[in-house]
């Protein structure tokens, strides 16, 4: 198995910190935990390494590993390899025997469809070749949805890893459409808004990452567990208030702090347009994430049954956001 690893251990005694967190810094120090990233640090995970180092003063170990995909950092939680990991495993848990279940949404899919200005609605792309992310991933699973929705059915679909790089195919005449994230639809507009359009698209409050482990782990390691959703809704909470705060606290020596100088001169901007897009749940996700990630994954085809009669329990574990929430 090829993997991308660049794993730190971190241990710092408990220490407090107000708000959410303070309730928190009365327990005994944690167990270490395992965290299976799926992509290397970039800035789109700035704020929740600004989590785990509110977490780390709470008294949390932690080791984490990134990944080469999404695929490999869940399987590493089914064979136990890793404890916690970031995705959407819905097919996964249905199919499991392992009691695999998500806690907290760290994005919504709010991915964008560009094309060139031969396209201007959803409905011009009727047979239409598209270009997207990779077969059975999650701009695969919006261009199903946007299928059964508008009622279209799309042409051949070609595979390019990457916004960015879905972006500069665009942008030579290699596509005429594509579907990619917040950040790149903006960098585009910005570059040569006058030669493409952003196509109008439903509000989607579904999940596209979210963080996920194993039910009797969990049950097993509640107080780890309780001390990174606590810091995880504070962050978000913080960052919808000023998405300055991911910068002002990312430590120049964790794995953020030595990205780029480009990158990190970036980040207020990202977050800013990040907050504003809707990309984050403050409170979480919870049981509103819940309901949408299972209606609009058994439209996109990685769920089998009705999405209303499918149990939300049997894909989230509500309980330690509800804790963080209340």
């Amino acid at each position: 198995m090829k993997r991308i690893i660049q794993a730190c251990t971190m241990t710092v005694a408990a220490a407090a910190i107000a708000g959410t967190l303070l309730a928190a810094a009365t327990a005994a120090q944690a167990e270490k935990i395992r965290i299976a990233l799926s992509e290397p640090p970039s800035d789109e995970l700035a704020h929740i390494f600004v989590a785990l180092d509110r977490a780390k003063k709470m008294g949390l170990e932690y080791e984490w590993t990134a990944f080469a995909d999404e695929e490999l950092a869940i399987q590493a939680i089914l064979s136990g390899q890793m404890d916690i990991g970031f995705g959407t495993p819905y097919s996964v848990m249905q199919r499991s025997k392992a009691p695999v279940r998500i806690i907290f949404q760290m994005s919504k899919l709010k991915f964008f469809p560009v094309t060139s200005k031969k396209y201007s609605k959803l409905e011009d792309l009727n047979g239409e070749p598209i270009m997207l992310h990779s077969r059975g991933g999650g701009t695969d699973s919006i261009a199903n949805v946007i299928e059964d929705r508008v009622g279209i059915k799309f042409g051949k679909r070609s595979y390019v890893p990457g916004s960015s790089n879905r972006v500069a195919a665009l942008m030579a005449g290699q596509t005429d459409a594509t579907i990619v994230d917040l950040s790149n639809k903006n960098k585009l507009m910005k570059l040569q808004g006058d030669k493409f359009n952003v196509l109008p698209m439903f509000e989607v409050d579904a999940s596209d990452e979210a963080l996920f482990a194993n039910l009797d782990w969990m049950k097993k390691n509640s107080e780890a567990v309780s001390i990174f959703v606590n810091a995880l809704v504070s962050v978000y909470r913080d960052m919808h208030k000023d998405p300055t705060m991911v910068k002002r606290e990312t430590d120049p020596n964790g794995p953020i702090g030595q990205l780029p100088k480009e990158v990190l001169d970036g980040l207020d901007g990202f977050f800013a347009e990040a907050v504003a897009g809707g990309l984050y749940d403050p409170n979480g996700g919870g049981m509103k994430a819940a309901k949408a990630d299972l209606e609009w994954y058994s439209k996109a085809g990685q769920l089998q049954g009705d999405p209303a009669s499918l149990n939300p329990n049997d894909f989230w574990y509500f309980e330690p956001l509800n804790k963080a929430t209340q």
